[in-house]
């Protein structure tokens, strides 16, 4: 081809491309307004629960809602909610498309009635299908038995030491385990004890003084002739006798009675003296050993008397309201042919265990016969005392994070949630010692549905009020 026929047909298909270059233009443009249309579609509905054909009923209800209020306008139909899903309003009972739970009857904003702008309305219909049951507040007489467990430890007002009333040496130990049982006036233990001996001799020279005395008073002139003791002798006979008690009383002190009538009978001392325990017990502690030398007011032995144990029994804090002083206690012992001891409890510690978060309480029992041995675990009941109260059954309540609540009927299908304060609980009821009165009602059951519908209730008339702001 020529260049001036190919010059030529190269200015054609360039009118060509610029004639038709405006329309692909436009088809492109309507191309991407229908795509970005599309999306935003989408994210709308999921925005809205998940469902887009949602998000015009939740409009068109909100647009009945909004002419609730205006007389001019026919009254708004009822509506029907999903508990879990406030998005999904419907204009007639069903299930929610979401997850399937039963719709449930909503209250119109602006139709509420003075006193249940919080709650939620159901008719009788409604009530019946979720099982909603009533009861009153009433005043009853709780009462319960609290289980619990105890430890056995020793008496500590009957525990005491033994230690050293004179220095000497240890000779012998007659007490050398833990747990070891001691009665009254056992040998503990050996000493020699210079002072101790010095006292025997002494207290020998006294007896042989009392002996010259005597033997005056009972000679043959004295019984033959009316005699009469001089004052000075007289005298001597009181210091004697004086000095002999001194010296009965140091023996006494040191646990060496044994020493005054075996001195009375052969009038010789002894280097090495027994020790005898003062009172029965079992040893706890033992701090001296075979040889040790010792000196007055050393720790030697720690005992523990067990004619009387204390129980221990730890409670927890919501037991507290029931526990008082006094209360009657009956503990049962591990051997089931064991009679059952009855007591009261003495004492309630003001203090919380860091540890264990319990509080201590403390009853004490006679133990004469060593039933209860030191460190077993009991069984305890605590026969509380009746206590009067407004109370309501236990599953009226609502534990919450921010108390709790109960759903109160206000008649013709109100309930409104009430916060109230709880007292002591019993097997199926709780007092009430604030936020109810005696006659009150209140739901039974399903009253954590009736919240669910009164928060939901709640946040429509919010969005009412939103949409009505929105539109001004």
């Amino acid at each position: 081809m020529a260049w001036p026929e190919k010059k030529r047909y190269l200015e054609l298909l360039e009118a060509l491309a610029f004639k038709h270059a405006k329309r692909w233009l436009g088809i492109c443009a309507i191309s991407t307004l229908i795509i970005i249309g599309y999306f935003n579609v989408g994210h709308s509905a999921n925005r809205l629960g998940g469902n887009a054909s949602a998000a015009p009923a939740t409009q068109l209800n909100l647009d009945q809602i909004s002419t609730a209020g205006d007389a001019s306008a026919k009254p708004a139909t009822k509506l029907w909610v999903c508990p879990m899903h406030p998005q999904v309003i419907k204009e007639q009972p069903g299930v929610c498309q979401i997850c399937g739970m039963d719709l449930v009857n909503m209250e119109q904003p602006g139709t509420h009635q003075s006193g249940h702008s919080h709650g939620v309305h159901l008719d009788t219909a409604s009530q019946q299908k979720l099982g909603v049951r009533l009861a009153a507040a009433e005043w009853r007489t709780l009462s319960q038995d609290i289980h619990a467990y105890g430890n056995v430890v020793a008496d500590e007002s009957l525990a005491f030491n033994l230690s050293a009333k004179l220095e000497g040496v240890i000779k012998k130990l007659h007490v050398n385990s833990i747990g070891q049982q001691v009665e009254a006036g056992q040998v503990i233990y050996e000493i020699y004890s210079p002072e101790l001996l010095k006292s025997q001799f002494e207290f020998v020279e006294l007896l042989k003084e009392k002996n010259k005395l005597l033997q005056v008073m009972m000679s043959d002139d004295a019984h033959t002739t009316a005699y009469t003791m001089p004052e000075d002798e007289m005298m001597d006979v009181r210091i004697n006798a004086k000095n002999r008690n001194l010296y009965t009383e140091k023996f006494l002190y040191v646990d060496a009675g044994e020493l005054i009538e075996e001195l009375n009978r052969t009038y010789r001392p002894k280097e090495v003296v027994e020790i005898r325990a003062p009172q029965p017990g079992f040893v706890t502690k033992i701090e001296v050993h075979e040889g040790s030398a010792v000196k007055p007011m050393d720790n030697l032995f720690s005992f523990a008397n067990p004619s009387r144990v204390w129980i221990d029994v730890p409670l927890f804090p919501d037991q507290l309201a029931w526990v008082k002083d006094r209360d009657e206690v009956t503990v049962r012992l591990p051997k089931s042919n064991t009679p059952e001891i009855k007591a009261r409890l003495q004492f309630i510690s003001p203090m919380i265990d860091s540890t264990t978060r319990t509080v201590q309480a403390r009853l004490s029992v006679n133990n004469t016969k060593n039933q209860l041995l030191i460190g077993s675990f009991l069984d305890v009941i605590i026969h509380a005392k009746p206590h009067k109260a407004l109370a309501v059954p236990r599953s009226a309540v609502m534990r919450t994070g921010k108390g709790d609540w109960v759903m109160l009927a206000e008649g013709e299908g109100h309930f409104t949630p009430v916060e109230v304060k709880t007292g002591i609980e019993a097997a199926d009821s709780i007092e009430i010692t604030a936020g109810l009165q005696a006659g009150d009602q209140f739901a039974v059951n399903g009253q954590f549905l009736l919240d669910a519908a009164a928060s939901i209730s709640d946040a429509a008339q919010r969005m009412h009020n939103n949409h009505d702001a929105g539109k001004h």
